[in-house]
């Protein structure tokens, strides 16, 4: 009974931003191109918004999570958000996603604020992949099809670009073989992989990576490092990092520092400034031995 009345008044809870019910026309098959134009936000003030309307007092410091952050990831590039716990690189995805708006600014998909499309437009462009990645109670088709109305054949297929095929075919019942809640009964990197082919078959223009590679086993590091260089290509790709490893390969890198951008450029050119992002790319280093090399 009380498990039930946790999850009525969940369901009950309304929305905390506004759905536009209109489209704004496809953008399914399009490249995206994602604009920051001085987005500021803070949870703090959301929070009195929601609960206290008209009750900030001019006393109460705002704790800015972001301020005036502004950038563009273009169709195809990927863009990486570095910088230290609680420097803002999560918010960031979590404004994309629409789990909160922004207090100011804003933040446009080819030219259109997010705030006037459909929840459900927009998150359908977005290939999410997080560090804690959730698989459900079932069979590994299931866990990569979804909702998407996928055939047997593109199932495979989403799971062979990624390299997921190979290590799903050793499992006992292959692609029908069930899962224990959370992916228990496999590997960290299998289940890494396994949302590698999620997103893949969910064909989005626009990838998120939350820390996506932060967790990996040492035993099957590199499958996940190629089939990370299959699901950015030809995608938008925004990737929060932790092992700077992972992104000194992409387009542009934005160095978040009290959530403001302190540095922005490719990894060659932020080491050569020898600011922030060099002094993290130095403590990393002895972390990182065979990777750099491979990345210059």
């Amino acid at each position: 009974m009380a498990s039930s009345e946790r999850i009525f008044t969940l369901l009950d809870t309304p929305l905390s931003v506004p759905d536009n019910i209109e489209s704004v026309g496809a953008l399914q098959n399009a490249g995206v191109e994602i604009a920051f134009q001085d987005v500021w936000f803070a949870y703090d003030l959301a929070h009195l918004a929601k609960h206290k309307p008209g009750a900030q007092h001019e006393s109460t410091p705002v704790e800015w999570v972001l301020k005036g952050v502004s950038f563009t990831a273009r169709p195809g590039e990927t863009l990486a958000l570095v910088g230290h716990t609680g420097a803002g690189k999560t918010t960031i995805v979590n404004l994309l996603m629409r789990f909160y708006d922004p207090q100011r600014g804003r933040i446009t998909i080819n030219g259109v604020d997010i705030r006037t499309m459909p929840l459900q437009e927009l998150r359908s462009l977005i290939g999410y992949v997080q560090q804690d990645i959730f698989l459900f109670a079932g069979d590994i088709a299931t866990n990569i099809r979804l909702s998407n109305a996928l055939s047997d054949e593109e199932v495979v297929n989403a799971a062979a670009e990624v390299g997921a095929d190979r290590i799903i075919r050793g499992f006992p019942q292959g692609y029908g073989q069930v899962l224990g809640e959370r992916g228990a009964s496999i590997s960290v990197g299998e289940r890494q992989l396994l949302s590698f082919a999620r997103a893949i078959a969910a064909n989005a223009p626009l990838l998120l990576l939350d820390e996506a590679t932060s967790a990996v086993d040492s035993e099957i590091e590199a499958e996940i490092h190629a089939a990370l260089g299959v699901l950015v290509a030809g995608r938008t790709t925004i990737a929060v990092a932790h092992r700077l490893s992972t992104i000194a390969n992409a387009d542009m890198i934005l160095v978040l520092h009290h959530g403001e951008v302190a540095e922005r450029g490719t990894h060659g050119e932020l080491v050569e400034r020898r600011g922030l992002y060099n002094t993290l790319w130095r403590l990393q280093a002895g972390d990182s031995g065979p990777l750099l090399q491979r990345v210059g």
